[in-house]
C-alpha cells in the first residue's frame, strides 16, 4: 500500500537526518490524517491507495501554483522550498500518462460513449477520470478533452 510506502520514507528520512525530506513526507502524512478525520462520517470509504493518490494530487497541484506565484513575485527561496516538497511529493505519485497517451484515452473515449459535442462534455470527464483519475492531472486533461469536443 501507498501509505505504508510513505512512513517508511519517513523512518528513512529520519535514519539519514535528511531534514527537507522528512518534513515534506510529515506533511504528507498529516495531509492523510486529515483526509482520513474527514472521511470518518462517510458510510462508503474509498480506497486508501485512491484516497492516497487523490491527496498527493491536491498536494502537488498546490506547490505547482505556490511556485509560479512565488516566482512572479520574486521570492526565489519560497519556490525552492516548494519544489523540493514537490520532488518528495511527486516520488509516491503512480507514473503519469503524457499528453499523447493523455490525447489516446480522451479519443478512446469519446468513441466509447458516442460524445459529439461540448455538451458531453461531463460525460467523457468522468468515464476519463474512472479510468485514468490517478494518472492524470484532470485539469490539464478536461482542456484536452474539450479542445478533442470542440
Amino acid at each position: 500500500m501507498l501509505r505504508d510506502t510513505i512512513k517508511a520514507a519517513q523512518v528513512t528520512a529520519m535514519k539519514a537526518g535528511d531534514k527537507t525530506r522528512l518534513a515534506a513526507v510529515r506533511l504528507i502524512l498529516a495531509k492523510l490524517k486529515d483526509k482520513d478525520i474527514e472521511l470518518r462520517t462517510v458510510s462508503a470509504q474509498p480506497d486508501d491507495d485512491v484516497l492516497v493518490v487523490d491527496v498527493l494530487q491536491k498536494m502537488a497541484k498546490q506547490r505547482r501554483e505556490s511556485i509560479t506565484m512565488f516566482e512572479q513575485g520574486g521570492r526565489l527561496e519560497l519556490a525552492e522550498v516548494e519544489k523540493s516538497e514537490l520532488a518528495v511529493i511527486e516520488e509516491f505519485l503512480p507514473g503519469q500518462l503524457s499528453e499523447d497517451e493523455t490525447k489516446a484515452a480522451i479519443a478512446a473515449i469519446i468513441a466509447e460513449t458516442g460524445a459529439e459535442s461540448i455538451k458531453d462534455m461531463g460525460k467523457v470527464v468522468a468515464a476519463l477520470k474512472a479510468a485514468h483519475g490517478t494518472q492524470l492531472d484532470m485539469s490539464k486533461a478536461s482542456g484536452l478533452v474539450k479542445a478533442a469536443l470542440g
